[in-house]
């Protein structure tokens, strides 16, 4: 695979004319139709925030693997209180009134039997189908082959990060990037951060030098257990089932808690950069979680050390320990005349939640009222940098930037079912662990 970095990745976006869906689907419709993939909780909120972004956005298809969790996902989606909960979050970004916006994004769910999707290629099934636009929201293991299949056939796509679990699918995600540019079909996905008015001016300022060299940074994602089958493993399901079901606990389908969680500060802290990490030194382990099936063979804590080329260091902590803990998110950019933390320096209120606003970053790019957007690098490297920490506290090694983006990991199963047979490997052990 060629090389591709996000510099020149942008740098040919940026030459690109204004994408309107016409260009790309050949419809000119005024109404963009769109999928999900995935109907867990992400999955929903998702839809309710871009139906909130667009008013002329419409759901017309849902798939997974699981046929309750696409129809609990529907119920939740034709719940009035449920898409309240959710939209009174961002309603004000909309400028319009709540109980109107519930009203618009229930009359715009408009999923026909014929288009709930249910299976492992129940993916395939909603891409062939008449959406414009394909939201990926299954856990991460999947996302490279679900993107690449999104953008060969000619769609636009939000895919959530992280968008992969092992190096092999990074690179195959990047290689989809490149492909989408080449396409012009908008990417986006899990930058919510990123696409924050506050996060944007602040960017600006710091650029300029409002507070000098940068030198130091910090991400830390404190919070509180994970767990999405808090009654333990059902004896009808397989292991596959099970590992599916219970997906946070396994490293082959959720990349490990770094990967799955830290992942959010990390890209935002690559983004306010510029740029990766050269190497990284981390360590980590299991604290508190039981060495039972429950809790898979993921750690509960990491604590890396980042170094860029321009020589400052980012120090992530991140953990997931029980109710009681003290708990914290946040980023801090230390320079040589001051410091911000990411959102402070723009002279606009940082919002809540910037959901909706990402997806009106994409909307408008998509629509042709705003230049072409393609942040799949952006993803893809921050999910390549916790990658690579990840493997060096397993490790115990120091691993460079080259080293994981040459690594021959593949943590992908090549067959699929529910009732097929799967071991979950032990938890690493740092100097018995094997990079590969």
């Amino acid at each position: 695979m060629p090389a591709i970095s996000r510099r020149s990745l942008m740098a040919g976006a940026a030459a690109f004319q204004i994408v309107k869906p016409e260009l790309v689907r050949g419809a000119g419709q005024e109404k963009v139709k769109f999928g999900i993939v995935g109907c867990g909780g992400r999955g929903t909120e998702a839809a309710i925030n871009l139906m909130t972004a667009d008013a002329n956005t419409e759901l017309v298809a849902m798939a997974d693997i699981f046929e309750d969790k696409l129809e609990g996902s529907l119920r939740n989606l034709r719940d009035p209180a449920f898409v309240q909960r959710v939209a009174r979050r961002e309603a004000a970004l909309v400028d319009k009134p709540l109980d109107e916006l519930v009203k618009s994004i229930g009359s715009r769910v408009k999923v026909d039997p014929e288009h709930h999707f249910v299976g492992f290629d129940a993916y395939k099934k909603l891409i062939a189908s008449e959406v414009d636009l394909v939201l990926l929201v299954t856990p991460p293991g999947y996302r490279p082959e679900h993107f690449e299949a999104v953008i060969n056939a000619g769609k636009h796509c939000w895919a959530t990060k992280p968008i992969a679990t092992d190096p092999v699918g990074v690179r195959r995600f990047m290689a989809s990037v490149e492909v989408a540019r080449q396409k012009r079909l908008c990417v986006n996905g899990g930058t919510p951060s990123v696409s924050a008015r506050s996060a944007l001016g602040t960017k600006e300022k710091i650029k300029a030098g409002a507070v000098g060299d940068i030198v130091s940074v910090q991400t830390r994602n404190q919070v509180g257990l994970v767990l999405h089958v808090t009654t333990g493993r059902d004896p009808r399901w397989g292991d596959m089932e099970w590992q599916h079901r219970e997906w946070y606990s396994f490293v082959w389908i959720c990349g490990d808690m770094l990967v799955e969680q830290a992942v959010h500060g990390v890209t935002f802290c690559n983004w306010m950069m510029d740029s990766h990490p050269e190497r990284v030194v981390s360590s980590g382990g299991a604290a508190w979680r039981p060495r039972e099936e429950m809790y898979g063979n993921i750690y509960d804590h990491h604590d890396s050390d980042f170094i860029y080329p321009n020589g400052a260091h980012l120090h992530s902590y991140c953990r997931q320990y029980p109710k009681g803990c003290a708990n914290g998110v946040g980023n801090l950019f230390i320079g040589t005349k001051g410091r911000s933390n990411g959102h402070d320096l723009a002279g606009v209120e940082r919002p809540g939640s910037s959901f909706v606003e990402e997806h009106m970053r994409m909307m408008k790019a998509i629509r042709g009222d705003a230049p072409y957007l393609n942040e799949g690098m952006v993803i893809a490297e921050g999910t390549m940098t916790c990658i690579m920490a990840r493997e060096a506290a397993y490790s115990g090694l120091e691993i460079t930037w080259d080293m994981i983006m040459n690594s021959k990991q593949d943590l992908q199963p090549k067959q699929f079912g529910y009732k097929l047979p799967m071991d979950a490997p032990p938890l690493p052990v740092p100097g018995q662990y094997k990079f590969v």
